[in-house]
């Protein structure tokens, strides 16, 4: 039996309620149920129910369910996006969503920042053509986190037709979005919802679907099956397109339920706390040192440390106690660590981590 708690930033730690929703999914055999079927529509109603609860969504947005945030990348340029996109930089997820709008033969711009670096915002001039400024709020590979006060000053930065696109793969539920200041958000349930990889959320208003609308009219190739037409005149009716991650959609209703009964605020609250001492260790070790240097620019979610110990030596010693965190992104793999602090990861565990991490390495 596996009894290792993953610090890893994704996938992560279950949730603590998922073992006993996976029984109670095989005790109905929920994977065997028909995505047409009234059970599942009643399964996507109450994950949609959920979500629009926990995160305060306004009414004028669409929740919809597809394979990974990866593919929601590809769906906004060519949903949203005729012929110039605008893309925040400051590492490897930013930057390949920018990649993936040159690849769609977009006319893709950036505004780079050094890697573990946020946003200088007054300095940023969004170019008036850009139809899609794609923001990131928390970057997964430097832990580099953008403030919401910052992601809501650029409604007045970009032209009025333009629409806001806000990464939050790796911090939803934390932030707390004013979203009327930005068009479509997106996370991944790997993550911060502590569930088995297999499914992206993508909440868009309906800017981004009268956008989507205008160009199909226009002529232009906004995909096949997974247009945003086509995946909203589904998920009107409680359904998707194709044969969906079920279970996944199953697991994440049951896990909202639970994190609503405790309350966002209380989650919120804990993740703050929780982060503020893991910095805290790190600002004080000699072996570890916080990547993202200036404060008010660290990931509360995402915690990465440079380490002068390698980070397969530091998992290698933190695997003799059922503890693993994750490894530094890309050319950073031994260089830095990766700490995960979801709401799977209670105000106990954490507290353990660095107590571990103390003991073993002052």
């Amino acid at each position: 039996m596996n009894n290792k708690i993953y610090f890893t930033p994704g996938p992560s730690e279950l949730y603590p309620t998922v073992p006993q929703h996976m029984q109670t999914a095989l005790e109905e055999k929920i994977g065997s149920i028909s995505h047409r079927s009234k059970q599942f529509q009643d399964i996507f109603a109450h994950a949609v129910a959920g979500l629009r609860q926990l995160l305060q969504l306004p009414d004028n947005y669409e929740v919809l369910f597809l394979a990974s945030a990866t593919e929601i990348w590809e769906r906004a340029i060519q949903n949203n996006v005729k012929q110039e996109s605008f893309h925040l930089v400051n590492g490897s997820f930013s930057d390949r969503f920018f990649e993936t709008a040159q690849e769609l033969g977009r006319t893709a711009q950036q505004h780079k920042a050094p890697f573990s670096q946020g946003f200088d915002v007054e300095a940023i001039r969004v170019p008036e053509t850009a139809e899609l400024v794609a923001l990131i709020h928390n970057e997964t590979s430097s832990g580099a986190c953008m403030p919401v006060q910052d992601i809501n000053r650029f409604r007045e930065k970009a032209s009025p037709e333009a629409l806001i696109y806000v990464d939050a793969v790796s911090s939803l539920p934390n932030p707390a979005f004013d979203y009327d200041k930005v068009d479509a958000v997106y996370f991944s349930v790997q993550k911060c919802f502590g569930l088995p990889a297999g499914l992206g959320v993508w909440l868009v208003n309906e800017r981004c679907i009268a956008k989507a609308e205008a160009l199909a009219a226009d002529g232009q190739v906004i995909g096949s099956y997974h247009s945003l037409p086509a995946i909203l005149s589904k998920a009107k009716v409680n359904q998707t397109v194709e044969t969906p991650n079920v279970l996944d959609i199953y697991l994440l209703g049951n896990v909202l339920e639970d994190m609503n009964s405790k309350g966002v605020a209380t989650i919120r609250e804990e993740t703050e706390a929780k982060a503020a001492q893991v910095y805290q260790y790190l600002t004080q070790s000699k072996i570890f040192t916080p990547a993202v240097e200036n404060p008010a620019h660290r990931s509360p979610t995402t915690i990465v440390a440079n380490t002068t110990v390698p980070a397969s030596e530091v998992n290698k010693q933190l695997a003799a106690f059922d503890m693993a965190v994750g490894s530094g992104y890309g050319k950073h793999k031994e260089t830095q660590i990766r700490i995960a602090n979801f709401p799977a990861h209670s105000p106990a565990l954490m507290e353990a981590l660095v107590a571990k991490l103390q003991e073993l390495f002052g």
